[in-house]
C-alpha cells in the first residue's frame, strides 16, 4: 500500500518522499521510484547502480558478457571462461609460429621456389583437411555430445600436435608437403571436434532459452583474444624469425599454458546431463552409500582422457539380428521384464546387449543403462562394502557368478526385480540432486523395436 505524507512547509524533507517500487537489471540493484508530494513519479538511481552504468566495467560486460549474467549462465561459466581464455591467448600465439614456419616452408622469402609449387602444396594441404573433416565427422559426430569435455581436451593437444608438425616441417624439405597435409588433416579433425563440443557446452551454460547468446559473446571473447595475441605476435615474431632454438622454447612454453589452460577449462565444466562415465560414478556412490550425490561431486572424478574403459562391453541400442538368433534367448530375455528395454548378457565374452523399445523415452534409457552398470557391478565389485541393500546384492553375486553353470536360470528375472525396486528411489535421488533426467547423454544408438510383454502374450 502506498502512503503519501503531506508537507506542513514550503520545505520537502525525506520523510514526506514515499518509495512506490524499486528494480533491478539482473542481480545489481538499479533504481527506487517515489510518489512525490505533486503526485510525480520521481526515479532515483542507487550510488552503485550509477557507477556501474557509468563505468567502463559495465561497458566491458555489455559487450563480452551474455545479458543477465552470472543468472542467465550456469554457475561454472565464469572459471570456464577464465581458463578458456588463457588457452586461446597460449593457442593463438603458437599458431603464430607454426604460420610463419608454413610461410616460409612454402618458398615465402626463397628467390628459387615458384609460386606454383606453393600453391600446389596449399591445396593439397586444404584438400586432406576438407577430406579429414568429413571423415572425422562420419565416424564420431554421435560421439561428441556425449563425451563433451573429453573431445575437447582431446582436440586441443591433437591441434599442438599439429602446430607442432607445421614450426618442424621446413626442417625436413623432403618430406614437407607430407608433413603439412598430415597436420592439416589434423587441425580439421580440431575444427570439427572443438566446434561441435563448444556447442555441446554452450548449450549447458545458456540457462534462460539464450544459447545465440551466450554463444555470440564466447566468440566476442575469443576474437578480443586472439587479437591480443596478435599485437603479442608483432613483437614475437622479430625475434624468432631466423632462430629457431628460440622458435621451439616459446612453442614448449605456450604449449604448457595451453594444455594446463585446457585441462583446467574442462575440468571446471559442472555437466547436470548423465553420460556413461557420469551415470557409472553415481551407482557405485549409491551402491556405496545408498545416497545419490550431486553434480559438483562426481564431475570432478570424470575421467577426461578418452577411451573412457569399462571391465564390460556395452553395445546399447543395439539391433536383434545382432545379439542372437535363439527364439530361447529371446523369450528368457523378456521373464520377468516389463521395461521398455530388453537386456542380454554374453558372460563368456564379457558383452552386454541393450534392445530399446519404440516407446523407450529418457528415463527408461537410463534404467536400461543402470541395470547394465548393475551387472558389472555385481560381477567385479564387493558387494561386502555396499549399504543398499547389502543381503540381496550378495545373494544376486552369487547366483551370478554361478550363471554359467546354470545353477539358477532365473537370476536375470531377479535382476530385473531387484532394479524394479530401487530404481524408482534412485531416480527420485537423481532428481533431488540435481541431475537431469528428462534427456541424457548415454549415446544409445537409432534401432528401436517392438514386443508383447509376457502379460500380454498370456491374455
Amino acid at each position: 500500500m502506498l502512503h503519501i505524507l503531506k508537507s506542513s512547509g514550503p520545505v520537502m524533507t525525506d520523510l514526506e518522499i514515499q518509495t512506490l517500487c524499486m528494480e533491478s537489471y539482473g542481480s545489481r540493484s538499479a533504481r527506487r521510484y517515489q510518489v512525490l508530494p505533486n503526485g510525480k513519479l520521481s526515479s532515483v538511481a542507487d550510488a552503485s547502480e550509477a557507477w556501474h552504468f557509468r563505468s567502463l566495467h559495465h561497458i566491458f560486460m555489455s559487450i563480452f558478457l551474455p545479458q543477465g549474467y552470472p543468472e542467465s549462465v550456469s554457475t561454472d561459466y565464469l572459471a570456464y571462461q577464465f581458463w578458456d581464455t588463457i588457452q586461446a591467448f597460449a593457442s593463438s600465439i603458437t599458431g603464430t609460429l607454426a604460420t610463419q614456419a608454413v610461410l616460409k616452408g612454402v618458398g615465402v622469402g626463397d628467390e628459387t621456389s615458384t609460386v606454383a609449387a606453393a600453391t600446389v602444396t596449399w591445396i593439397l594441404k586444404d584438400g586432406t583437411g576438407m577430406l579429414g573433416r568429413i571423415a572425422f565427422a562420419w565416424s564420431k559426430g554421435s560421439k561428441l555430445d556425449c563425451d563433451a569435455k573429453q573431445w575437447r581436451l582431446f582436440a586441443d593437444v591433437l591441434n599442438d600436435v599439429a602446430i607442432f608438425m607445421e614450426i618442424v616441417a621446413p626442417a625436413f624439405p623432403a618430406c614437407f608437403t607430407l608433413i603439412i597435409c598430415t597436420s592439416g588433416f589434423f587441425k580439421c579433425i580440431v575444427g570439427v571436434a572443438g566446434g561441435a563440443t563448444r556447442a555441446a557446452l554452450t548449450m549447458h551454460q545458456a540457462r534462460r532459452d539464450n544459447m545465440a547468446d551466450v554463444s555470440a559473446k564466447d566468440g566476442s571473447q575469443e576474437t578480443l583474444v586472439n587479437l591480443a595475441g596478435l599485437l603479442f605476435s608483432l613483437f614475437l615474431i622479430p625475434i624468432v624469425v631466423d632462430n629457431l632454438l628460440l622458435t621451439y622454447a616459446f612453442y614448449a612454453l605456450f604449449t604448457i599454458f595451453h594444455l594446463y589452460a585446457n585441462y583446467q577449462a574442462v575440468r571446471a565444466v559442472c555437466m547436470e546431463t548423465l553420460n556413461r562415465a557420469r551415470l557409472h560414478l553415481v551407482l557405485q556412490h549409491y551402491l556405496k552409500w545408498e545416497e545419490v550425490p550431486t553434480p559438483a561431486v562426481i564431475n570432478p572424478q570424470e575421467p577426461l582422457l578418452l577411451g573412457f574403459r569399462q571391465q564390460l562391453k556395452i553395445t546399447f541400442g543395439a539391433p536383434l539380428h545382432t545379439v542372437t538368433s535363439s527364439v530361447a534367448d529371446f523369450q528368457k530375455a523378456l521373464e520377468g521384464n516389463s521395461s521398455n528395454y530388453l537386456i542380454f548378457f554374453k558372460q563368456p565374452t564379457g558383452v552386454i546387449s541393450i534392445l530399446l523399445h519404440r516407446q523407450a523415452d529418457s528415463v527408461d534409457v537410463i534404467k536400461a543403462y543402470t541395470h547394465a552398470l548393475l551387472l558389472e557391478a555385481l560381477l567385479y565389485q564387493d558387494m561386502e562394502t555396499c549399504a543398499l541393500e547389502r543381503r540381496s546384492l550378495l545373494s544376486l553375486q552369487h547366483q551370478l557368478r554361478k550363471e554359467s553353470s546354470k545353477e539358477d536360470p532365473r537370476i536375470h528375472s531377479k535382476i530385473h526385480q531387484f532394479l524394479d525396486r530401487i530404481f524408482p528411489k534412485f531416480l527420485a535421488g537423481l532428481t533431488a540432486a540435481g541431475w537431469v533426467t528428462d534427456r541424457n547423454l548415454l549415446g544409445p544408438e537409432e534401432w528401436r523395436m517392438e514386443w508383447l510383454s509376457a502379460e500380454k502374450k498370456m491374455l
